[in-house]
This record gives C-alpha cells, sequence and structure tokens, in this order.
C-alpha cells in the first residue's frame, strides 16, 4: 500500500515537472525617458524574478501557454505592469521606457504582432529565417514561402510580387534603403544579398498597398531592422556552401555597441551538380558592420557598412541533356570553348543621427553612398549536336546520340562594364500628439551611372550563319546562295554617362481611434518625386509625380477575433537607370514613370485550434498599370524597351494559414492565384512575363517526440509555368508557351547539442550557447526544373527545338551552427 502511495506522489510530482517545464523566455533591455539604461530594477512574475544589470538587460523564464503578469518596478520610476501569454520555447524581447512621474499599466495580453497587422505587414521571426533549409537560404528564401511572392531560380536571391518584376521591390535596412548589383543575368552568378540574417532583429514585409513614408516601388517593401546588442556575443554558421561570422558587444557605460558581421558563398556544390560539366570557380564574400555611439540621452549617431566582392569564373566543358518522347528521345550533346570572367564589387556606407528632441518628437538626419563597379566578359564557343538517343539496352553505346539531325554553333561575346556611384542626403521626422502620428522626410538623391554595353552572338546551323530576326528578306540557304553581308544575329554596343537627380519628399498621417465598440486605425498621406535625367549626348528631361496612399483598419468587438483593412492609392515608379536603358542599350531620357492604381482588401481572423493559436489571412488585389515599359525576361536579365508603350492590369487572391500546427513552433500554408496580362501597343491583350497563376507553399517546423533534440523543416514551393523560353528577339504575340511548373522541396533535419534549456557548467560544451549539427536535402525529389530553353536550329527544315535548361538536382549539405 505505502508502495502504491509513493509511486502514485511521484507521479504526481512528475506530471507537475512536465508542466512547469513548457517555459519562455522574456528578455530585453530597460530604459528611462531619456533613453539611458535603468539597472537594478526588479522584474517579478508571481514567485520567480530577477534583476537587470548595469546595462539595463534583463532576462527572464516564464511558464508558457498561460497569461503571466510582469512586474518592473524601480525605487526612482513607476512601476510598469504587463501581461503576456507565449507559447513554449519562444523568446519574446520587451524594451520598456520607465517614467517617473506615469504608473504604465497594460492590459494587453501580449501574443502577436497586431500593431503590425493593421498595416498589412507581416512579420516574420529571424530565427525561422536563419533555420529553415534553401539553396539560397536567408530572407528572401523564407518570402517565397509566402503568397503573392515568386521565384523560379533557387539560385536567385530576387522575387516577384503580386505580377511584378524584380525591380519593382523596396528593400530597407535601418530604413536606409539599399541596392543590387545591375549586370546580373543569371542566378549563378548571384552570391550573397545584402542582408545579412546573422544581424537581423526584425523582418516586416508588405506585398502591396503600403504607406507613403515607403518609396516609390510598384510592388513590395522588405523592411530589416538589424541588431542593437545588449551583451558580448558570437554567432557562426558553417555549412558546405560557406559560412558566416559575426559578433556583437557593447561598453560597459551603454554608449557605444556594435555587430559585425563576415560572410563567405560558394556556390560549387550546386552549379557543379547540374548536367553541364564545368570548371567552376566563384567566390562570394562580404564585410557588414552596424555601429551605434549614444553622445547624450538626445542625440545618438550609427553607421551601417557594407563592402562585397563576388568573383564569378566560368569554364564549361560539355552538357548533353536528354529530352523529347519514350517514343522519340533526342538529346542535345553540346562542346563548348571559351570562359566567362565577371566581377562585382560595391561598397555601401550609411551615417544616421538620430535626435530626440522630447518624448513626442524624433528626428533623423541620413547620408549614404552607394558604389559598384561590375565587369563581366565573356567568351563562348558552343558546338552542338542534336540527334536521335540510343534506346537499345545492353548496347555499349546506350544513352548516346546515335543519329545527328542538327549540327551548329554559337558563338557569344561580351566586355560589359558599369561604375554607378549613388548618394543619398535624407532628413526625417517624427511627431506624436495624442493618438496621432505625423511622419515626414525630404530626401535628395544623385546616381552617376558611367556604362559601356559590347555584346554580340553569332549563331550558324550546318554551316551556315542564321540572320538577325528583324530582317525581313527570307534566307534560301543552302539552296540559294545569299550574298548579302554577313551579320551577327544580335549586336548592341553602346556608351553612356549618366547622370539622374531626385528630390523626393512624404508626408503622412495615422491615428488610433475607436467607432463605437470597434478599435480602428487610420493612415493617410502623399509622396512627391521630382527627376531629371542628363549626360553625355542625352537631351535633358525633368517630371514630377505625386503619389497619394491611404489605410484603414478596424477590429470589431465581436465574439470572434476579426480584423479587416482596406489598402490603396496611385503608385508611381520613377525609372532607375535599367528603365532608361533600351534594348540596344540606348537611354531614353523621357521615359516616364510607370503608374499603378492599386486596392487591397484584407482580413486576419485569429482562433485557436487544438488549444493553440492560428491565424487565417486573406487578401484580395487589384493593379491597374499605365505607362507600362515593356520587358523580356531571360533567367534573372530583365531587358526594358523604354518606351511606355503598354498598359495592364493585374488581380489575384492570397492566402495565409500559420499558427502551431507542431505545439511550440510556428509552421504555415499559402496559397496564391494571380491573373496579370498586358496590352503593347493596342494589338491586345497577352501573358506578362510574370503571369504565374498558381502558387501553393508550405513551411513547417517539427521535433521527435521521443527525441525532442533533433529538429525538422521542410520548405514546399509549387509555382505553375511562367510564360517564356521564347527564342531570342520572338514576338510575344507569336509565342506565348509557358515553361513547365517549378517544383521544389527542401529539408533539413538539426540535431541541437546545447541551447537555453540544455546548458552545461563543465565539460567541452560549456563555452556554447548554442550548437547544432545538421544536414540539409535540397531539391528532395530530384525535380527536374527549367528556367529558362536553348533554341537549336536545324537550317534544312528550318524548324527550332527547346530544349530546356535544368536547375539544380537534388544535393546533399552538411551545416553546424554555434553561439558563445
Amino acid at each position: 500500500m505505502n508502495l502504491k502511495f509513493s509511486l502514485t506522489v511521484i507521479l504526481f510530482l512528475l506530471l507537475i515537472s512536465l508542466g512547469y517545464s513548457q517555459s519562455a523566455t522574456i528578455k530585453g533591455v530597460i530604459l528611462n525617458n531619456e533613453n539611458t539604461p535603468v539597472s537594478k530594477v526588479n522584474v517579478k512574475a508571481d514567485l520567480i524574478g530577477t534583476e537587470t544589470n548595469e546595462n539595463g538587460f534583463y532576462t527572464l523564464k516564464i511558464p508558457a501557454n498561460q497569461d503571466i503578469t510582469i512586474e518592473f518596478s524601480h525605487l526612482v520610476y513607476k512601476k510598469i505592469t504587463i501581461t503576456f501569454n507565449l507559447k513554449n520555447g519562444e523568446t519574446h524581447e520587451f524594451n520598456p521606457v520607465m517614467n517617473t512621474t506615469i504608473e504604465q499599466i497594460a492590459t494587453v495580453v501580449v501574443s502577436g504582432k497586431r500593431r503590425k497587422d493593421v498595416e498589412g505587414v507581416t512579420t516574420i521571426n529571424p530565427e525561422t529565417i536563419r533555420k529553415i533549409p534553401g539553396a539560397n537560404s536567408g530572407v528572401e528564401n523564407l518570402l517565397l514561402t509566402l503568397p503573392g511572392v515568386s521565384n523560379n531560380n533557387e539560385l536567385s536571391t530576387q522575387y516577384s510580387v503580386r505580377g511584378g518584376n524584380y525591380d519593382e521591390n523596396l528593400v530597407y535596412v535601418n530604413g536606409i534603403e539599399v541596392y543590387r548589383p545591375f549586370l546580373i543575368r543569371s542566378g549563378q552568378q548571384e552570391g550573397l544579398s545584402f542582408v545579412n540574417t546573422d544581424l537581423v532583429q526584425n523582418v516586416d514585409f508588405s506585398s502591396g498597398g503600403f504607406q507613403a513614408k515607403y518609396g516609390d516601388k510598384l510592388s513590395s517593401v522588405l523592411d530589416i531592422t538589424y541588431k542593437n546588442p545588449y551583451q558580448f556575443e558570437i554567432n557562426a554558421d558553417l555549412s558546405l556552401l560557406g559560412g558566416s561570422l559575426s559578433v556583437e558587444n557593447i561598453s560597459k557605460d551603454s554608449k557605444f555597441s556594435s555587430i559585425v558581421g563576415l560572410r563567405y558563398r560558394d556556390n560549387g556544390l550546386l552549379v557543379n551538380a547540374k548536367e553541364t560539366e564545368t570548371n567552376y570557380d566563384a567566390a562570394f564574400a562580404d564585410a557588414q558592420a552596424y555601429l551605434m555611439y549614444k553622445f547624450t540621452d538626445k542625440f545618438q549617431l550609427s553607421f551601417l557598412g557594407n563592402a562585397s566582392l563576388n568573383k564569378y569564373n566560368y569554364e564549361p566543358q560539355t552538357r548533353q541533356t536528354n529530352f523529347g518522347t519514350l517514343a522519340d528521345p533526342l538529346a542535345l550533346l553540346v562542346f563548348y570553348e571559351g570562359q566567362e570572367k565577371d566581377q562585382y564589387q560595391t561598397l555601401f556606407g550609411a551615417f544616421k543621427g538620430t535626435y530626440f528632441a522630447n518624448d513626442n518628437l524624433t528626428l533623423h538626419a541620413i547620408a549614404s553612398t552607394y558604389h559598384t563597379t561590375e565587369e563581366e566578359y565573356f567568351d563562348i564557343l558552343a558546338q552542338y549536336r542534336l540527334g536521335e538517343v540510343n534506346t537499345n539496352i545492353g548496347d555499349e553505346n546506350l544513352g548516346e546520340v546515335e543519329f545527328s539531325e542538327g549540327i551548329g554553333s554559337q558563338l557569344n561575346h561580351g566586355r560589359n562594364d558599369l561604375d554607378a556611384l549613388i548618394t543619398t542626403i535624407e532628413l526625417k521626422g517624427d511627431l506624436r500628439i495624442d493618438d496621432n502620428r505625423i511622419e515626414w522626410s525630404v530626401k535628395y538623391t544623385n546616381e552617376d551611372i558611367r556604362d559601356r554595353l559590347i555584346e554580340w552572338e553569332v549563331i550558324d546551323s550546318a554551316g551556315f550563319s542564321i540572320r538577325p530576326p528583324h530582317i525581313d528578306a527570307f534566307n534560301e540557304q543552302p539552296y540559294t546562295p545569299f550574298q548579302g553581308p554577313i551579320e551577327a544575329f544580335q549586336n548592341v554596343r553602346s556608351t553612356n554617362n549618366t547622370q539622374i537627380n531626385r528630390l523626393q519628399a512624404y508626408a503622412q498621417w495615422s491615428k488610433r481611434s475607436t467607432i463605437g465598440t470597434s478599435d480602428v486605425w487610420y493612415n493617410a498621406g502623399v509622396r512627391a518625386h521630382n527627376w531629371s535625367v542628363n549626360g553625355d549626348g542625352i537631351s535633358s528631361s525633368n517630371q514630377t509625380v505625386f503619389s497619394p496612399r491611404a489605410q484603414f483598419a478596424i477590429k470589431p468587438y465581436w465574439e470572434k477575433d476579426m480584423l479587416f483593412r482596406i489598402a490603396g492609392g496611385l503608385y508611381y515608379q520613377p525609372p532607375f537607370y535599367r528603365e532608361l536603358r533600351d534594348a540596344n542599350g540606348v537611354v531614353q531620357p523621357n521615359v516616364k514613370a510607370q503608374k499603378s492604381l492599386h486596392i487591397v482588401l484584407g482580413n486576419d481572423y485569429s482562433f485557436k485550434m487544438w488549444d493553440r493559436p492560428f491565424k487565417l489571412t486573406t487578401e484580395a488585389y487589384y493593379k491597374s498599370l499605365s505607362d507600362v515599359n515593356p520587358y523580356t525576361l531571360e533567367n534573372v536579365r530583365i531587358r526594358y524597351r523604354a518606351n511606355n508603350s503598354a498598359k495592364a492590369y493585374a488581380y489575384g487572391l492570397d492566402m495565409r494559414l500559420n499558427g502551431e500546427f507542431v505545439p511550440g513552433t510556428e509552421s504555415w500554408f499559402s496559397f496564391g492565384y494571380l491573373k496579370t496580362e498586358e496590352n503593347i501597343n493596342n494589338r491586345g491583350y497577352i501573358a506578362r512575363p510574370t503571369d504565374q497563376r498558381l502558387k501553393f507553399a508550405a513551411l513547417f517546423q517539427d521535433y521527435v517526440p521521443n527525441i525532442p533534440s533533433m529538429k525538422m523543416y521542410l520548405n514546399l514551393v509549387f509555382n505553375t509555368g511562367l510564360p517564356g523560353g521564347s527564342p531570342s528577339y520572338a514576338d510575344p504575340y507569336e509565342y506565348q508557351n509557358r515553361l513547365p511548373s517549378y517544383k521544389r522541396a527542401d529539408v533539413g533535419f538539426q540535431f541541437v547539442l546545447v541551447d537555453e534549456k540544455k546548458q552545461f557548467n563543465s565539460g567541452w560544451k560549456k563555452p556554447f550557447k548554442e550548437l547544432s549539427f545538421g544536414i540539409e536535402i535540397f531539391n528532395m525529389f530530384d525535380v527536374q526544373n527549367s528556367i529558362t530553353n536553348t533554341w537549336v536550329r536545324d537550317v534544312y527544315s528550318k524548324r527550332q527545338y527547346a530544349i530546356p535548361n535544368y536547375l539544380t538536382p537534388r544535393v546533399f549539405n552538411v551545416r553546424t551552427t554555434m553561439k558563445f
């Protein structure tokens, strides 16, 4: 009887301990209203508590999945009381400001990101970004799991949003706009995106209907905030694709903080797995730093710097691509000579001064410079055989080209140089009056771009040169000799020295209020943008546009947790340099700003399922575009017509369900429908190059129940095919075929040796705050995705064959992460 009683007591105590083992972490820095850290603040939650150190930093573990009230108290300052409800394993950063006169009590349970929800902004957990596998892991990799965001090339970090192209997306880091290289034409030439995920503290993304404070682009905004360190910390990430190292620190008096990141990437693991055998030598490296110094309680100065060096040496050797049908199998066999040598070097620096005039007024001054020097040199001769494949099982020549139906060659030559210097000065203000917030800015930008473009391509089939597509005369070779001059199939030569001056300004107002029992939020603003284009041999032009925008959100006092949003406005995209340069490389200074009348209707439905939090987000949108600048898209290279000769439209529906499908982890499923068409020169509506009708994606996190240290991360994407893969310079009205659907699954397995819950006071694991090892499988199902076609011509039959250029097959990667 006593034994049974003892077992019952032990079991009861185990159940209690298991219940309390479900924990979360609150941490942060406590400041006063003069922005100075406050030490010796008592942080208490029921029977547990801690206090802030000399830098104002604190950390506190609390029970998860229940309302926990935390009290911050100090002898000098009024106490702060706030309630949290966090999921198991979640780390929440809360940085309160203590006031000497007013007691601050928060009765709202902090369990979500409602502040951003009303603005139609998706907030992404940086820890999720760092863990999710992908051929190009990082912020952009995770964006592709969101509805409305697409990219059919895993080697590229670029993305299109709701029918826009890669040039229509804004990227900010700490409120400073950043840029991409100009000359990149292939995903495998890309190395590292600007955003270093080791340095990221917060990620906000808007896929349309964004506020006036964001710049003049048509599609999306990615707003990144880098960390303000509160302690010394080292993070490292190593894999077969490269590695990264970041160091963050803060001075003893908390006035100076710094975070520095180094990255190196080598795409050889992925490029060497493709069907083209190559000598591939590429190195992509960068160094970033974010430094901040608090001169006084009211003034602080920060510096954001980046130095990037990308070298790409590519020497293709042979390629064999099998295609066709089982009954009629064909193969393309290519032998290469020559090489491509590219180099992209960028330097970026920005100073940002912040002045806290008082509790309600903050002023910013920003000065930044971006300098890029880019070289793209190539001479590649490709000689091909196109023919039938030997399908005789047991034959020693099985799979080889047996009978040639076409032979030919193609010579590509390029000597492209670009030097761009972009300098910006901006003044910003933020004023709060009761429930009203007023923001404004004035910004001047000078873009000085020197560009030399020399490209030509010669194609022959069976020894006969293929004439340029713009020549109307029909060539009867080989039956009738052609006696005209031999011309290259493509030949572009231009030299441009272009200066663009921009003056931008915005003002916007926002307010939180109530209508009856419903909470409402308003935002209205307008942007003005004036730009002038001039340069050597270029006639000067000057244009101005105004962009009014507005948002409204309402949360009714219903039993069901619903939030409704409507946003829209008139969005302009004044042309950047690439949009001014036409297909012949000539700058057209009178190109107008593309214009989009945009409206977005959204709904967030928050609910509980399996006693865990979930949210269903739905958005419907419509864009009416005019003064559209038509373009062609090949891999990631965009070539504009630079003549504003089209009008277009886009509409669609985006849905995302996210929540704790597995307790303690956030996952989501996305669906998107899009239709976008354009009418060029009133010839009728056809699909735009980004008309990707359906999109399904999933991001799933899990762990092994019996081995909780074993984590699993799954990244799934399915996109229907894009229009494209057409022959060079083909008329889009005559060629509207689509590429195959894009299907990809990346999975990662991570075994955690050390984390916040598993710390060691002795042994070799003692120095680590976090340590994990894992394996990643890219393209798990080995799907053959293609991004473009190679077109092979038979001079006798005049037939052209489309041979797909396949992307990466299944690839294995090993990875380790650590924190000290």
